[in-house]
């Protein structure tokens, strides 16, 4: 029960509790040098130069030593007296009876008192006595373990990997003790990608670790946020910690970040109290950085957006932690939150404020996450309004008549007026009509409220019918094309822009599934005699007076809307799958990861469309120079 079960995960276990031991005889100032020794698939072998395991006769159990009795007895050990370690890992004299049970055989060296002393075991039972050795100067304990087939069944084997990843983790989170690392040859392979022997020393502890971890990758801030300090009324509590925030190649949120904590090495995979501390010390720092620098907009981070792509070690010693589980994956003091926040809080608002550069740098990052994720759910929340059966489809939609996906189009069209047209000039059997009311709602330049309750934008994912991007169902999908149909004018290109940021923002994958559609309408028409021909642009127009009609007489009509048009216009135009001109929206090619470029689509849609000016004042001087063509 002590270990978690019989699994893998169980007898990679036993190593962790050997080493534990040893840990403590280090972070207790004891010793300097542990090595981790994988000699075969089942044998492994842990040393320390520390004080050595006691081996005096145990004054509860005549006759036998105390190396004898910790290794066979469950809740013998000394660290069941608080006095004995400030902190410890192990499973408090639980840890090497256990491993002693499980185990075929278990040989512990000590040198100790003079001597060094030599106790064998199998499977939880003592061979012989504790036997006296040669003489020695030197102090510590080795312990040899092989696991028992008998439980753990003929193929339970250490993973190189896992151990090696073990013995990493151990010397990072004891500053200046050193690991040392080796593994039987033939146990490696290449795919491993594992030395032999290696020495793992992190003078500087997580700091160092987090260093090495992301040295490639980019970065928010210049340097690392990182310390340790002890705090606590009564000095029982050490916190070490190390943050930073990881972004892509563009700025944009990386999905490297990570959240590793521990509690006297021992790592916490399911979180804990220390973890909660830390989450709200760093969230309430910057919320207060950004009340101070008078940010408003940062009155809407919550912890999830700070820690969205933060990467974090975070280790805390404890003199008597609590964990839910035998095999302590989840730290449950409710004290440590206070302790490891009041830790925090003061040298993260010093680092905030002596580089306000970088600090107002990181809160418009976490910001840019905050809005990002308020969009979610208003996009989530539209999404649970929608209905979906044909028999609630609004009153506005003209519909059409074939049932199927295949063939049909929906046309999204500016106004009642050109809706009016439209519907006169459309197919009744595949194409649909939905006449829109002024301009789109901008879905990145407003609040979630007003996302989430604007009547057009709920009618748009009601009649297309496929869902949201959280919810996408192309069974679903009502049309085979959408199609945008908008006066070619600028506030007609407005119009497009603002709906092509909505199916962009609310529902990729339409625009993925190649579903989404500009139409062309022209400009003009122009006339000759009895010829009539329609222009999409004032350049195409420019080249005609100037080459195949030089000099001739030209009857030229610029049609102000769509309104404007003829039924039999518009539909020739723009409406008749034979001679109409459509632009399909697709999105920029994925690079091989399948990142960058999405990414940077993403960057660009919320600078252009979003809330700050700025951002599109600096696209405009910057690409100005490429204009040819501007109507105002």
């Amino acid at each position: 029960m002590y270990i978690g079960g019989t699994d893998e995960k169980a007898w990679h276990h036993l190593p962790t509790e050997i080493i534990d031991n040893a840990i403590d005889e280090a972070v207790s100032g004891f010793a300097k040098k542990i090595t981790v020794n994988l000699i075969d698939s089942k044998t492994i072998e842990i040393s320390d130069d520390g004080r050595g395991i006691p081996v005096a006769e145990h004054p509860k159990f005549p006759g036998k030593s105390a190396l004898e009795i910790i290794f066979t007895t469950l809740h013998s050990g000394g660290k069941f007296n608080n006095d004995v370690y400030k902190t410890s890992g192990g499973l408090h004299g639980v840890g090497a009876a256990v491993v002693n049970a499980l185990s075929a055989e278990t040989i512990v060296s000590v040198a100790r008192d003079g001597y060094l002393w030599t106790q064998k075991f199998s499977r939880g039972k003592s061979v012989g006595t504790t036997e006296r050795g040669n003489a020695t100067k030197e102090t510590g304990t080795r312990v040899r373990f092989t696991l028992d087939d008998q439980i753990f069944g003929p193929n339970a084997a250490f993973k190189p990997v896992k151990i090696y990843r073990l013995a990493r983790a151990k010397s990072y989170l004891s500053r200046g003790v050193r690991v040392e690392w080796s593994c039987a040859p033939d146990l490696l392979t290449e795919d491993m990608n594992l030395p032999e022997t290696a020495t793992f020393y992190y003078p500087n502890g997580v700091a160092d670790r987090m260093a090495e971890t992301t040295k490639d990758k980019p970065q928010i801030l210049p340097r690392i946020f990182a310390g340790n300090t002890d705090w606590s009324e009564d000095s029982k509590f050490r916190v070490e910690w190390a943050l930073t925030f990881l972004t892509d190649e563009n700025g944009a949120a990386s999905d490297d970040g990570f959240f590793a904590s521990y509690c006297n090495t021992i790592a916490t995979i399911d979180g804990g109290t220390h973890e909660s501390g830390f989450r709200s010390a760093i969230t309430k720092g910057l919320k207060s950085y950004a009340e101070k620098v008078g940010n408003k907009a940062a009155s809407a981070i919550i912890a999830e957006d700070v820690f969205d792509s933060a990467a974090v070690l975070l280790s805390v010693f404890y003199k008597t932690p609590q964990f839910l589980g035998q095999t302590k994956e989840k730290l449950s003091n409710p004290e440590i939150t206070r302790y490891t926040e009041k830790a925090i809080s003061d040298p993260w608002e010093i680092f905030l404020a002596s580089d306000p550069k970088t600090a107002n740098a990181l809160l418009e990052f976490i910001i840019n996450l905050a809005n990002a994720r308020i969009k979610t759910k208003a996009i989530k929340d539209i999404a649970r309004k929608t209905p979906t059966k044909r028999a609630r489809m609004p009153a506005e939609l003209a519909d059409c008549s074939k049932h199927g996906v295949d063939g049909t189009e929906l046309f999204i069209v500016e106004g009642q007026s050109a809706g009016g047209t439209a519907k006169q000039a459309r197919n009744r059997a595949t194409q649909a009509i939905l006449p829109l009311r002024g301009k789109v709602l901008n879905v990145l330049s407003n609040s979630d409220e007003k996302f989430s309750n604007n009547k057009e934008l709920n009618m748009l994912v009601d009649i297309i019918g496929a869902g949201t991007i959280d919810d996408w169902d192309e069974s679903k999908l009502r049309y085979e094309k959408i199609i945008i149909m908008t006066d070619a004018d600028v506030d007609g290109s407005h119009i497009a822009s603002l709906l092509m940021t909505f199916f962009y923002w609310c529902m990729p994958q339409l625009i993925h599934g190649g579903h989404l559609y500009l139409s062309c309408p022209p400009l003009y028409k122009v006339t000759h005699g009895t010829e009539s021909f329609y222009v999409d642009t004032d350049k195409e127009l420019e080249e005609l007076k100037t080459t195949k009609y030089k000099n001739k007489k030209l009857e030229i009509s610029r049609f102000k809307g769509l309104g404007e048009m003829m039924p039999n216009q518009l539909k020739e135009t723009t409406m008749d799958p034979k001679t109409r001109r459509l632009i399909r929206v697709e999105l920029p090619p994925k690079t091989e990861d399948g990142v960058e470029d999405s990414e940077k689509t993403r960057k660009l849609v919320t600078e252009l469309m979003g809330k700050k000016p700025e951002f599109r004042f600096k696209f405009i001087t910057e690409h100005a120079k490429f204009v040819k063509d501007l109507d105002i």
